[in-house]
């Protein structure tokens, strides 16, 4: 983004940060990618067990390689050769990880996170479950209140996310918005709306000036 944009960006991202913080989430605003992994080299302790959540931001703010830098007992979901059922394990060892990484659909300005799944394994971990859990968002996931969240997770985020997964057959991949379909692959079959916390810092939100994933 030009300077005047990413200037606007902070802003609201700001805004959004005291009303997260406010909410008992442990958000900060983050400049840059760079101070991103410097924050998480502090924050993460050599040895713990990571997981993450499917996601375009972590492969493009350097997460990824950040968890498998060989610094952590990382649960690979992406392991070649992987079984259903050995994916499976891992979603559920991932409910025991020391630190979970993900992003979020959609970020209200009052401090409240919104996101959709199909196999739910990422919003079963937001709510419960890794004793971290860190969320990694671009400016771009901010919006006014849950209604927008909701407009945005389906009409924007599904049908993306579909084409980055080979996903064909949704109403959003052939029309490119929510049909509310029937499809065997929809991918927002279960929602978690975020909002006050009952344990102070579990969950821990990075905004970032930026447009990043879907």
């Amino acid at each position: 983004m030009n300077a005047p944009l990413t200037k606007t960006a902070q802003k609201k991202i700001e805004s959004a940060v005291r009303a997260l913080n406010a909410n008992r989430f442990d958000a900060r605003f983050v400049p840059n990618r760079e101070e991103l992994l410097k924050l998480l080299g502090e924050l993460v302790p050599e040895n713990a067990v990571v997981a993450n959540g499917g996601s375009a931001t972590l492969e493009e703010t350097g997460v990824m390689d950040f968890l498998r830098s060989g610094k952590f007992r990382y649960l690979d979901r992406y392991r070649p050769g992987l079984t259903q059922e050995e994916l499976r394990r891992v979603f559920l060892d991932s409910l025991d990880a020391d630190w979970y990484f993900t992003s979020a659909n959609a970020i209200t300005m009052d401090g409240q996170l919104y996101n959709i799944d199909g196999n739910s394994n990422r919003v079963a971990a937001i709510a419960f479950g890794p004793r971290n859990v860190a969320v990694v968002a671009g400016a771009n996931k901010l919006v006014q209140d849950l209604k927008e969240a909701e407009r945005r997770a389906k009409n924007w985020s599904a049908a993306a996310n579909c084409f980055r997964l080979g996903i064909t057959t949704t109403g959003c991949a052939v029309t490119g918005h929510c049909t509310d379909c029937k499809s065997a692959e929809r991918i927002c079959c279960n929602t978690l709306v975020s909002s006050f916390q009952r344990h102070p810092g579990r969950v821990k939100v990075f905004l970032l000036p930026e447009i990043l994933g879907y």
